[in-house]
């Protein structure tokens, strides 16, 4: 998909880094405490991986290597994916390694997504562009595509993306919401054609436990191999290890959970379009909407103890992620006020 759903985009003056989890300044402004508000301003799955018991040992010791062979073997499987995997800690760990895997240059964004990518770029001394389209990307040392797209939901499938890796010096491909659907990840194409591509994983975000801090970076040969040197030989905590390699083998649960996400999201979207919104995008974690004012809607919800997520350079744009299942009484209830 090379066009952006309405409104326009107008990428952000400066290295804005805004984010959602703000819930310390939602509090501060409107009152109560952590129990009592709805926090929907990141697209977290609200119920989360049941957290099995934990070795002792995982707390005491350095992870062995054996142990973090079993953590990538589960997520070779999970991600169908042929080339290296290296865990980081989150996606994040992996954007910020992305700057440092060449000299500077031209990076080029495309827009609107998440801002930390080009923050860190800008970081690292890139001239980063923000673009709208595919084809802005052409010719750019670094391009980077979010995909499925936060905030919007946009897919840039994985023919369109094998195309635009040769047409660029180095294409990272964010799949930090690619769990619900597997079968539009360009992971299972890292078998020898694509030596210029990095694919991000997180794992926090469709299972729940962001707090974690666990994400993946998929590349081949010489590009996997220094992003493991970034990495490190202790990437990543024991009992992350433990409680990833149990989730992304349990299958069951993953399609337990795709399907309740599913039938969650059509239930938001209900619910948001009886309120007179227009559905913008989105993926079964977060939905987001076009609503008349969406400062007046955020405040209007924090009223009632639920936070959104409102963007600086949209005036209508509002993103709910989805409540945990005993929580859609207070939800319901903030927008019955709206």
């Amino acid at each position: 998909m090379d066009t952006l759903p309405e409104p326009p985009f107008a990428p952000p003056a400066g290295p804005s880094r805004d984010h959602g989890g703000n819930l310390d300044a939602a509090m501060a402004r409107f009152g109560g405490d952590r129990a009592s508000w709805l926090d929907l301003s990141t697209g977290i799955n609200p119920d989360p991986y049941p957290v099995p018991e934990i070795p002792a040992e995982a707390w005491a010791e350095l992870p062995r290597r054996t142990e973090i062979a079993r953590l990538i073997a589960a997520a070779r499987a999970a991600y169908a994916c042929p080339a290296r995997i290296v865990p980081v800690n989150g996606a994040q760990g992996a954007i910020q390694m992305v700057p440092s895997l060449r000299a500077p240059g031209r990076a080029a964004v495309l827009g609107p997504t998440y801002n930390e990518h080009a923050a860190a770029l800008r970081a690292g001394g890139w001239q980063v562009t923000e673009a709208t389209r595919l084809a802005a990307l052409h010719g750019a040392d670094i391009a980077v595509v979010v995909t499925p797209n936060n905030p919007d939901g946009r897919h840039n499938d994985p023919e369109t993306l094998c195309a635009l890796a040769a047409r660029v010096g180095l294409l990272v491909v964010d799949e930090s919401f690619a769990d619900p659907e597997p079968g539009r990840s360009i992971a299972p194409r890292l078998d020898g054609g694509l030596p210029n591509v990095i694919v991000l994983r997180s794992f926090g975000k469709f299972y729940g436990l962001a707090g974690l801090r666990l994400g993946f970076a998929l590349a081949q040969g010489a590009l996997g191999d220094r992003l493991a040197e970034l990495a490190g030989p202790w990437p990543v905590s024991g009992p992350a290890i433990e409680i990833a390699s149990a989730a992304l083998a349990d299958r069951q649960w993953q399609a337990e959970t795709n399907a309740r996400l599913t039938r969650d999201a059509a239930r938001l979207d209900a619910l948001a379009q009886g309120t007179g919104w227009a559905l913008v995008g989105g993926t079964p974690l977060f939905r987001t909407y076009a609503a008349p004012d969406a400062l007046a809607a955020q405040n209007r919800l924090a009223l009632s103890h639920v936070w959104t997520r409102i963007f600086p350079y949209s005036e209508r744009w509002i993103r709910l992620g989805l409540p945990p299942s005993d929580r859609w009484a207070q939800l319901e209830t903030a927008f019955s006020a709206l």
